[in-house]
């Protein structure tokens, strides 16, 4: 493993989410949300708006996973598990999704709460991913928090075709063991369509929120009690740890 690394951080990250940056990208943000409450398609609106306020292509990535339109957002949140529905259950982890999100917080790079209550990052897979040194604190603070919520057992889901899903599997493993907590961890080439499927799930893909019985948002419970992490509002009213 190699030393520390900043998982989705960009050295134009400080000029495109602070300062008056933020207000241009508040204004973008809900121009967006009122084109596609009116039926606009989610490519040409965000298009449209990105040229219109002369958007960096970083930018342009996180208003497309900040702004959702209202019935996707009012159907995701009847879909969402409160806590105390988790005790004495099992939930379906997106585990890609999950742990790179957190290490994305713990290197102090942007985290957008987005419209749904998600929390989204920049960082972008790709099917590339290697274990950095904030992997370990990421599935700790995922165990411990499932234990706080009394869940019975946690199965991670990983993508076979992302490199390294294999070590990541070995490495979840031992640090479940050693925290003796139970779980299964499943490699599959169809994550995506078998979390369709079940209930309980643990992601921020917003492809999966549409279509899952159940979700949880345990970010909401992990990322703000994170040192340091930068964590941006969608209305982008405060940038806490920055």
């Amino acid at each position: 493993m190699a030393g520390s690394v900043k998982r989705g951080y960009s050295p134009d990250d400080e000029r495109n989410f602070t300062g008056s940056a933020l207000d241009t990208m508040k204004r973008a943000a809900e121009d967006l949300y009122f084109l596609l409450n009116r039926g606009y398609p989610v490519k040409n609106a965000a298009t449209f708006i990105g040229n219109h306020y002369l958007l960096s292509e970083r930018q342009r990535t996180a208003l497309s996973r900040i702004v959702s339109p209202e019935k996707e957002i009012n159907e995701r949140a009847a879909r969402q598990k409160r806590p105390d529905t988790l005790a004495g259950k099992t939930v379906n982890i997106d585990g890609f999704n999950e742990i790179i999100t957190l290490e994305v917080a713990q290197s102090g790079s942007p985290v957008f709460v987005c419209m749904d209550g998600a929390f989204r990052d920049l960082a972008g897979l790709r099917g590339s991913y290697r274990l950095i040194d904030k992997t370990d604190a990421s599935i700790r603070s995922i165990i411990s928090e499932l234990r706080r919520l009394s869940v019975k057992q946690a199965v991670f889901w990983l993508d076979a075709p992302v490199s390294n899903s294999g070590r990541l599997k070995t490495r979840i493993a031992e640090i479940t063991e050693e925290e003796g907590f139970e779980v299964r961890i499943e490699i599959s080439n169809q994550v995506d369509r078998i979390l369709y499927d079940l209930p309980d799930v643990i992601s921020s893909d917003s492809v999966i929120l549409d279509r899952c019985p159940s979700w949880f948002n345990l970010n909401e419970r992990i990322i703000p009690g994170i040192p340091g992490a930068w964590i941006l509002d969608w209305w982008f009213l405060r940038a806490a740890g920055k």
